[in-house]
């Protein structure tokens, strides 16, 4: 007989609880902090055009790398650290904002009621993201920017049926029909 292993993945997790699946937005999120980290190492290389030697240009560039480097941090860090989880019991939607904003998502698998994606454009197309939109009896969760939808959504369908979740009756009304109800 296998032994479950205690491992845990994540800080929440359940005793009882088996992660499945874990994904995370596309880098493309990152695009901003990557575009204001290159003009910051241009602007590194401004000081040669007045005093045009090797040593003002070669410090100016490696100004504008550590300049770069440390603009792009706080983007990097919120796409690292921004996940979700699948697990054998819930969904979970960590979201990482800057250094000290975290806002996690905690949903139970039994209340999805369908997954569907969407791909719009031809930057979405051409760089593989786009969005999964989840409805839900709580209401809708849309993720925008999901790296490869169609296969994220092909494998939370496939957790939902092993998990014998999606059946054609709510989970409320399992059990009970209008005619019991009514005696």
């Amino acid at each position: 007989m296998a032994k479950k292993s205690s491992e845990k993945h994540f800080p929440d997790q359940f005793e009882d609880e088996e992660v499945l699946f874990i994904f995370r937005k596309h880098p493309v999120v990152m695009r901003k902090g990557l575009i204001i980290a290159m003009l910051a190492i241009l602007l590194g290389t401004i000081p040669a055009l007045f005093k045009p030697q090797f040593s003002v240009f070669f410090g100016g560039l490696a100004a504008g790398i550590i300049l770069g480097i440390a603009i792009m941090f706080p983007f990097w860090l919120s796409w690292y650290y921004s996940v979700f989880i699948v697990t054998n019991q819930r969904l979970i939607q960590i979201t990482q904002k800057g250094f000290f904003n975290r806002s996690v998502i905690d949903l139970s698998l039994g209340q999805i009621m369908m997954v569907n994606y969407e791909i719009a454009g031809l930057q979405q197309t051409v760089l593989g993201f786009g969005t999964i939109m989840m409805q839900t009896y709580v209401g809708d969760l849309v993720i925008h920017n999901v790296h490869h939808p169609a296969k994220i959504q092909k494998r939370l369908l496939q957790i939902l049926r092993e998990q014998g979740v999606g059946e054609d009756t709510p989970p409320m009304m399992k059990g009970s029909t209008a005619d019991e109800e009514e005696n």
